[in-house]
């Protein structure tokens, strides 16, 4: 739905994994959908490179947020929130089941 509004199936993917996780990189992007990794580092420097998103350097991943000083970022963030809203829980669950959190220390695994 959202490539219609952003003109791109890989944008839709990054924002509505940003919003669902706040911090993303790319080859978490690549994995959960199953791709390759290039269309996502393209798409993620564009976005970049337009003041939407910022990225910083943790180790040798570069992670990727929204740019809190875009004023842009509160509108996208709102068309974002509909579709995320509007998606049907178990599409949530198969496209956000990977865990991004390490498990704290000694928690048995279910």
């Amino acid at each position: 739905m959202l490539d219609e509004i952003f003109g791109n199936r890989t944008v839709e993917r990054i924002y509505l994994h940003l919003f669902h996780y706040g911090e993303i990189h790319a080859r978490g992007l690549a994995n959960d959908y199953k791709a390759s990794v290039d269309p996502f580092v393209q798409q993620l420097n564009r976005l970049e490179n337009a003041g939407l998103l910022v990225s910083k350097t943790v180790g040798r991943t570069r992670l990727y947020r929204f740019n809190p000083k875009s004023p842009f970022i509160k509108p996208i963030k709102k068309i974002i929130e509909i579709v995320y809203e509007s998606m049907p829980l178990s599409q949530r669950e198969e496209l956000f089941q990977t865990r991004r959190r390490p498990r704290r220390k000694g928690k048995p695994v279910l």
